[in-house]
Order: structure tokens, then C-alpha cells, then sequence
């Protein structure tokens, strides 16, 4: 997924908007109105950039006649090396350093642990899936950035999808009941129940569900629900995957493999910004 500037700029803004609140007062007492300068951002650690739209917004909304040269190629795992060069108003690029800086980090972090996760389970047909565990106002952002780095969108809301939980379970009087209602109140909408034992597997089953979500199942357990579903609906293996356990959990032969980590516990990648002034 990706954003267009109608759905960028009002994220980007409330960011500076953050930071700068009434003003630079730093910038604004040590840099002559008028100067000039050129920044290189560089990357220092290896992993997966994503987010420059972001980042170049930051400074544009500053300074409208900034340039930029990408220097790097969004969702392509690499070493380090640059990745943006910035040239306009040096209040504009001091200004705008942090709030760039931030926006790209994260999002570079959210795409790079991605990254590890898809290729944890390369060759074994499974997907890496992302949950809804992201960073309040930023998950679209989150989101494009996890599928830069080769993993799958889940659903993007409560609002796109049916995913039946325990609690909801538990409210409607069980795993199959459950399903049932769903299915008679939004027939059309793509439905999922979660299930922690192999009987709410058979629940689920017998009321028709098309996909299930096991719950915090061990290799063993999850090998022995693929073969007694048999195809009759899609799998996915959820709940304390790291990337010591992906492996094995997908070489179970489930479909899916939702990891929250990617989003909430992902590390910025490290990233820097030079400046220096033009004459």
C-alpha cells in the first residue's frame, strides 16, 4: 500500500507541528535569513529504507523550492551507505532535521524488521503477516512500510475484516456461535476466528468459517490442526513469534503467520543527517 500527498501531509504537518510548535528559536538565532546549504542523509546500519516521501515532505512544507536526489531505492535490503541528498534553506533543513529524521527511522525500522521476517520463511510457502499493533495516526504509514519490506497487510482496521477473538467468542456463547452470527450479520465481509484448542477448531469448521487464526500453538500442534482441516479452510499461526520460532512454525504448512512485532517492536534503523552551507 502506499499514500498519496492528500493522505500524507496532514501526518507530516501534525509532526512538525510537534516539534516546532511556535518556532525554531535556535535555528532562528544562530542562521542568517537568506543562507543556503546542502544535507546528505546516510544510512548506518544495514536494512530496508522506506519513508522518503515522508522525510522530503518534512522539509518541502518547510521550504517549497527545496531539492532533493534519492539516492537509494525504497524497499531493497542494502548494507548502508546514502540515501537522500537536501538542498534549500538552511533554516528550512535544521528545522525539519528531526521530524525527517524520526518519520524515516521508524518507518526504515518497520520495513527492515519486515524484511527479516519474509525472509525467515523463504521457500516454505507461508506469508508474514502485520496485526493492528502500530503506532496510534500512523499505520497507514507503518503498514505501506511493511509491505515495502516484502511482507503482507493484514487488515487495515476493525472495519475491513471480521476477526472473532476470545472475547468476542466468549460474548456470543462460543467459537461456532460466533461464526454463525458474523456470517448472518455481514455476509459479504472476509471473516476469521481465532482458536486455541482443536475443538474450537471443529466449531469453527462445522459453522462454516473460512480461515482460522490459531492461537499460541506449538510446531506439534500447529502440523497436526494442516492436516485435520485438510485444505477445508486457510490457516494462520499467531501469538509470540520471533524469528528464532518463525521458521519452524511455517514449515508446518500454514498459510499465514501474523507477527505484531514487526510494528510494535521494531528498532529504527539508524540514520544520519550532515549539513553544510552553500555559498
Amino acid at each position: 500500500m502506499s499514500l498519496d500527498r492528500a493522505q500524507l501531509e496532514p501526518l507530516v504537518r501534525a509532526a512538525l507541528a510537534e516539534d516546532v510548535g511556535d518556532g525554531d528559536v535556535t535555528t532562528g538565532a544562530t542562521v542568517p535569513a537568506g543562507t543556503r546549504a546542502r544535507a546528505r542523509i546516510t544510512q548506518k546500519q544495514a536494512g530496508v529504507v522506506f519513508g522518503l516521501d515522508a522525510a522530503e515532505l518534512a522539509f518541502a512544507l518547510l521550504d517549497p523550492q527545496v531539492r532533493f536526489t534519492r539516492l537509494v531505492a525504497e524497499g531493497e535490503w542494502r548494507e548502508g551507505g546514502p540515501v537522500l541528498e537536501i538542498e534549500g534553506g538552511a533554516a528550512a533543513l535544521l528545522t525539519g532535521e528531526r521530524t525527517a529524521l524520526n518519520l524515516l527511522q521508524r518507518l526504515s525500522g518497520v520495513a527492515t524488521a519486515a524484511a527479516r521476517y519474509a525472509r525467515a520463511v523463504e521457500g516454505t510457502g507461508a506469508r508474514v503477516l502485520d496485526t493492528r499493533k502500530t503506532t496510534p495516526g500512523l499505520r497507514a504509514l507503518e503498514k505501506a512500510a511493511v509491505a515495502a519490506g516484502g511482507a503482507t497487510n493484514h487488515r487495515f482496521g476493525l472495519f475491513d475484516a471480521i476477526l472473532i477473538k476470545e472475547n468476542h467468542a466468549a460474548i456470543a456463547g462460543g467459537v461456532g456461535e460466533a461464526v454463525r452470527q458474523a456470517r448472518a450479520a455481514a455476509p459479504g465481509v472476509p471473516l476469521e476466528v481465532e482458536c486455541r484448542t482443536v475443538e474450537e477448531v471443529d466449531e469453527a469448521l462445522a459453522a462454516g468459517a473460512p480461515r482460522l487464526l490459531l492461537d499460541n500453538m506449538g510446531p506439534d500442534e500447529l502440523r497436526a490442526i494442516v492436516a485435520r482441516v485438510g485444505g477445508r479452510a486457510e490457516l494462520e499461526a499467531s501469538g509470540n513469534v520471533t524469528l528464532d520460532t518463525i521458521r519452524a512454525a511455517a514449515e508446518t504448512g500454514v498459510a499465514f503467520i501474523s507477527v505484531g512485532a514487526i510494528t510494535h517492536s521494531a528498532p529504527a534503523l539508524d540514520l544520519s543527517l550532515i549539513l553544510e552551507p552553500l555559498p
